[in-house]
C-alpha cells in the first residue's frame, strides 16, 4: 500500500463519492453527508453499547437493500436523525434512488454522536440542515476539524476535562488495486492515541493527560459517571464487494478505531462504521483476498482519520 502522492488524502479520493458539511449557526453541532449518487454496496458494523442509528438493519447481509445512495453522520444524538429527511428530499429532487411507481426511494443509513451537552442551546440537526449538507457536497478536498458532524465532538469523558474532537479523513491506494479511504467523526469516551502516546483526551487541572486506560486498570474511580459519546465513520473503496464482504470490511476497520482510541467500544459509546463499495476498480481483486487487502487498508486509514480529526480540531493539545 502507498498513500496517494501529493496530498493528504480523503474520502473523496474514491470516484463517485461526494462529502458535504453543515453546522448550526453557533457552530456547536452539525451533520456530514456522504453522497454516492450512482449507488454503492453498503456494509455496517456496530461495536458500541449505545448506538443511535437508522436503516442499519436494512443493509445487513441477507436483506434486500443492496445499494444505498448516501450515508448521514450527524450530531444531536437521536434528535439528529431528523436530518435524514432532508438528505432524502435532496436525493429525491435529483431523481436518485430505487425507482418505484411513486418515484425514487433513496436509501440513507445514518448514525449519530452524543454532543447535546456541549451543543446545549444550539439548533439540533434537522431536515433543513441535512438538505444544506447535500447542497454543499462535492468531490473536492474535505474540511476537517470542528466542522459538520464533528462540530460538537469531544474526547476523553470518563476522567478529567474533555478536549475537542472533530472530523478527519484519510486515504490509501493499494498499488495496482483499489482506493480505500475513511472519514471519522471523533467523539469518544476514551483518549485518542498516536504511536503509543495520547494526543487528545481527559485533562487534569494542570493540563496533563489522565490516561484513562491506566486509571481504569489501576482501579481509580472516575469523579463522575460516563457520559454517552460515540465515534462514527465511513470507509469507502473502489473495490468490487458483495454486501457481506462490505460488512466484513466495516468489521476490520474497527481495528483502526481500537488502535486510535483507548478505551473504546464502551457501553456508553455507540461506535459504528459503515462501508461503501463503488465497484469501479478494474484490477480484478475480488473475493477473500480483496477483503483481506481492503480490510487491512481500511483499519490503517480509519486510524489516521481519527488522529487527523483531533489534530485539525485542536492544535494546542499537550504531548505526553
Amino acid at each position: 500500500m502507498s498513500i496517494k502522492k501529493g496530498q493528504q488524502g480523503g474520502l473523496t479520493d474514491v470516484p463517485g463519492i461526494l462529502v458535504g458539511n453543515a453546522e448550526d449557526e453557533s457552530g456547536r453541532t452539525g451533520c456530514t453527508v456522504i453522497l454516492c449518487p450512482k449507488g454503492a454496496v453498503p456494509g455496517v458494523d456496530i461495536r458500541g453499547g449505545a448506538p443511535g442509528t437508522e436503516l442499519t438493519d436494512a443493509i445487513r447481509p441477507g436483506t434486500s437493500t443492496d445499494v444505498v445512495q448516501a450515508v448521514l453522520l450527524t450530531g444531536g444524538s437521536y434528535f439528529g436523525l431528523a436530518a435524514t429527511e432532508g438528505v432524502m428530499h435532496w436525493l429525491t429532487e435529483k431523481g436518485i434512488g430505487f425507482m418505484t411507481e411513486a418515484g425514487p426511494l433513496p436509501a440513507v443509513p445514518a448514525a449519530v454522536i452524543f454532543d447535546i451537552i456541549y451543543a446545549k442551546g444550539a439548533r439540533r440537526p434537522d431536515a433543513k440542515m441535512g438538505y444544506a449538507a447535500c447542497q454543499a457536497a462535492n468531490a473536492g478536498p474535505i474540511s476537517e476539524g470542528s466542522v459538520g458532524a464533528g462540530a460538537g465532538a469531544t474526547v476523553g469523558k470518563i476522567y478529567g476535562r474533555p478536549m475537542k474532537g472533530g472530523l478527519g479523513t484519510a486515504s490509501w491506494t493499494i498499488p495496482g488495486g483499489p482506493i480505500v479511504a475513511a472519514l471519522a467523526v471523533v467523539n469518544p469516551l476514551g483518549d485518542v492515541w498516536d504511536r503509543g502516546r495520547i494526543i487528545a483526551g481527559a485533562l487534569r487541572a494542570d493540563g496533563t493527560f489522565v490516561n484513562q486506560t491506566r486509571a481504569i486498570l489501576e482501579g481509580e474511580l472516575p469523579p463522575t459517571g460516563p457520559q454517552r459519546s460515540t465515534t462514527i465513520a465511513v470507509v469507502a473503496t473502489t473495490a468490487r464487494l458483495t454486501k457481506a464482504e462490505a460488512s466484513r470490511i466495516a468489521t476490520l476497520a474497527h481495528d483502526g478505531m481500537a488502535r486510535g482510541i483507548s478505551p473504546v467500544h464502551l457501553q456508553d459509546d455507540g461506535d459504528t462504521v459503515f462501508c461503501l463499495a463503488t465497484g469501479s476498480d478494474k484490477s480484478g481483486l475480488t473475493g477473500d483476498f480483496a477483503v483481506t487487502a481492503v480490510g487491512t487498508a481500511a483499519a490503517v486509514v480509519l486510524e489516521k482519520a481519527i488522529i487527523r480529526g483531533v489534530q485539525m480540531a485542536y492544535k494546542g493539545y499537550v504531548q505526553q
